[in-house]
């Protein structure tokens, strides 16, 4: 063999050969490319980057002098900082400030434009260079206050709230021994006058009791412990405690078929609830109609417990609020029944502390039916709790129940 003849044959053959590597190589790379795909793993520091950005909790955008927006992530088009690409006008405006000297500034955005059925309703963005080195860009971090401003703006009410209806019964207690001290010749008088004051003195501390119960299921501090009630019991106490009132207004309580259904929760809380449940029942209907308890097995293995009267009804309107603190639909005929305009505001958090919702179907001049609706508690699925039965009350649950209000019969 002639010496070109093996150089071009040798050429071939390593040409062949490369291209063999490379083809290995290639399949190589998007094998172990799919099996890291196929693991999702993240491989290099941009991924890394994205990830965390996207997922960040915190709006992120940034801009450029010209306003276009070259990096966002979802947060920052929920909060309404960014909407299809385009900066929010008030966003830019400082923004630009920020362009201009290169200090940090931030920036309150109340009720934003966001998409329809979204709960941003306050945004607190900050504004800043991207990097001091380079003035083309600009960062924009920004926060969801909706709740933190919610709270406070309902701290400020409940603060009012009880400021004031705490002001009536004192001020009509001032009055009233007043007129018993003026009075003191007269024992009809006193005894009138003493009565009122009396009474108003039980509504003060119904009041007070019902708002230390309020604050506790409103707290940050943990639910008593969990334990099977018999949503039955939970009916049948409810009614001892309003029969006398009952008996007093010519109303008759009907308790619907027993379901023999059990939930997980405390059972002072959750009798509480009902009891309140059944007061205003009674509270709002007219002598000699009846109001009714009844037990249905829902879906996704739940329980329904609906209390049901035949009185004044709730205009739609107020069935909104009826969950309200200190909300009340007659206010004349919750004062003279002694209501406080708290019971409907705990019987919400009791439930919704036991992982249950309430809701509400009124009609004017027909009644309305409160329905609470609770998990099942099936016996079998958890065999171990009855080595607990022993267990002593925590001190939570202690204090829970001794600041729970019992609704007094009341005539």
């Amino acid at each position: 063999m002639s010496p070109l003849l093996a150089f071009v044959l040798g050429a071939l053959l390593a040409g062949v050969g490369y291209r063999a590597y490379r083809a290995l190589a290639e399949r190589l790379r998007r094998f172990r490319s799919s099996e890291t795909l196929a693991r999702n793993e993240v491989t290099t520091v941009s991924q890394v980057l994205h990830l965390a950005i996207q997922g960040s909790p915190t709006g992120i955008t940034v801009i450029d002098r010209s306003g276009e927006v070259i990096l966002s992530n979802p947060h920052a088009h929920g909060m309404g900082v960014v909407h299809e690409r385009t900066l929010n006008p008030e966003v830019r405006a400082c923004a630009d400030l920020v362009f201009e000297d290169q200090e940090t500034r931030s920036l309150d955005l109340r009720a934003p434009t966001r998409r329809p059925g979204a709960l941003v309703t306050a945004v607190t963005a900050v504004i800043k260079p991207l990097t001091l080195v380079d003035d083309r860009f600009v960062i924009i971090y920004a926060t969801d206050e909706s709740e933190n401003v919610r709270m406070e703006a309902a701290r400020r009410d409940f603060v009012a709230n009880v400021s004031h209806e705490l002001k009536t019964p004192v001020g009509g207690m001032a009055l009233l021994a007043e007129a018993v001290v003026e009075a003191a010749d007269d024992p009809e008088q006193v005894e009138y006058f003493g009565g009122r004051l009396h009474k108003e003195a039980h509504r003060l501390a119904d009041m007070i009791n019902e708002l230390i119960a309020l604050s506790k299921l409103q707290g940050a501090e943990a639910l008593p412990d969990m334990e099977p009630v018999a949503v039955g019991d939970i009916i049948d106490e409810a009614f001892a405690r309003n029969q006398l009132a009952a008996e007093n207004a010519g109303i008759t309580l009907i308790k619907g078929k027993d379901r023999g259904v059990q939930v997980m929760g405390d059972k002072a809380l959750l009798t509480t609830a009902l009891t309140n449940l059944v007061s205003n029942a009674i509270n709002y209907s007219p002598n000699a109609m009846p109001v009714s308890v009844s037990q249905k097995i829902g879906k996704d293995g739940t329980v329904l417990i609906r209390v049901t009267d035949r009185g004044i009804g709730i205009s739609p309107e107020n069935q909104k609020r009826v969950f309200e603190r200190f909300f009340r639909v007659d206010k004349a005929r919750s004062r003279s029944t002694g209501g406080t305009g708290l019971g409907l505001a705990i019987v919400k958090h009791v439930v919704a502390n036991h992982g249950g919702t309430i809701s509400l179907w009124s009609r004017l001049g027909t009644g309305s039916t409160f329905t609470i609706e609770l998990p099942i508690h099936h016996p079998e699925d958890a065999p171990e709790a009855e080595s607990t039965e022993e267990d002593s009350a925590s001190p939570i649950r202690k204090a829970v129940s001794r600041v729970t209000p019992r609704r007094k019969d009341k005539n």
